[in-house]
């Protein structure tokens, strides 16, 4: 099996699953990176029309940067990306990421000057677009599916973070796993990328329930996942409860070791955008180690060569037939 290389100071380390950099890299030829955007968009679980109090481990700002509310376009928020990207990692082309609350919640005409107004910057190739499995319809994916169709990569970020409707309605999603399951079903074989989001270390979740996510979502033949930490953020729901000793966080070594888990259950092609998240230092609570993204990863690559296992050891298809490793 090839694995591709990930830095260690100047040495580096052997990835033992299907990274993002490297997918693009393959598919375009050259160093290709996400510039986060704000679109200005809310959510129905923030506006009222499922709730307003949004999810227990999101703020009022919805993983945005704030640039909306700073008056930026979405065209200004594009180029300035650029430049710290090509001055970081001589990027040569980039993909709009459009990441704060519900990107496919509103009029479908207003998503498509959003989506055209990103496009229309030079070396943007493709949209990743962060959205509920119960905010899409059938207009909304039929523009995702004329951008695909015109060339343009284009991915659909669906937001389940756990197969157990028990925990989404505890952390209060507002939608159930077969919600999830017919947005899939919906958007597939329409030219469009789908990548699924979960989350580790929710409240009363075990190994077992990470490990039934991770089955359920290895056999519906999404192209993509993004692995995140749980982590306490201020002015969250999440918030009160680890400060009232109801919750308590993951440490490091609890956390890769459940990551390399649940790599261990996909497919070898499915790729992997993340493998934890970025908080905002101003806005962490807990756990402080999160901080160290790049701690993390080695450790989660350690553990991988520790066991002298790999993404997809583990993966059973539902469908002996339908064996995508």
């Amino acid at each position: 099996m090839h694995y591709d290389k990930v830095k260690q100071g100047d040495a580096s380390v052997n990835k033992r699953y299907k990274d993002f950099n490297t997918y693009l890299r393959s598919t375009y030829g050259c160093r290709v990176q996400k510039i986060t955007v704000d679109a200005g968009f809310t959510c129905p679980n923030r506006d009222g029309s499922l709730s307003t109090e949004g999810c227990i481990y999101c703020n009022p700002k919805g993983s945005g940067t704030g640039a909306h509310q700073k008056g930026l376009s979405i065209t200004e928020q594009l180029l300035a990306g650029k430049r710290a990207l090509y001055k970081r990692y001589k990027a040569k082309k980039f993909i709009a990421y459009f990441q704060a609350f519900t990107n496919t919640y509103a009029p479908v005409e207003t998503l498509r000057q959003v989506y055209n107004e990103a496009l229309a910057v030079e070396d943007i190739t493709g949209l990743s677009i962060g959205t509920r499995p119960d905010c899409v319809n059938k207009d909304i994916l039929s523009l995702l599916e004329g951008y695909a169709a015109d060339d343009k990569l284009v991915w659909i970020e669906y937001g389940l973070q756990s197969a157990f409707d028990t925990t989404l309605e505890m952390i209060n999603r507002g939608h159930n796993l077969k919600c999830f399951k017919d947005a899939v079903m919906a958007t597939k074989n329409r030219g469009i990328k789908i990548c699924a989001h979960v989350i580790l270390g929710l409240p009363g979740e075990q190994r077992h329930h990470m490990l039934k996510t991770a089955d359920i979502i290895a056999n519906m033949g999404v192209d993509g996942v993004k692995i995140h930490l749980l982590y306490v953020i201020r002015g969250t729901k999440l918030e009160d409860m680890y400060i009232k000793k109801q919750y308590q966080c993951l440490c490091r070594e609890e956390y890769a070791e459940f990551v390399c888990d649940f790599l261990e259950h996909l497919p070898k092609d499915i790729v992997i955008q993340r493998l934890t998240g970025d908080p905002h230092p101003e806005e962490l609570v807990a756990p402080l180690w999160s901080l160290k993204k790049n701690e993390t990863l080695l450790l989660i690559n350690k553990i991988l060569e520790d066991r002298d296992s790999y993404q997809g050891r583990k993966f059973i298809p539902s469908n002996p037939s339908r064996d995508r490793a």
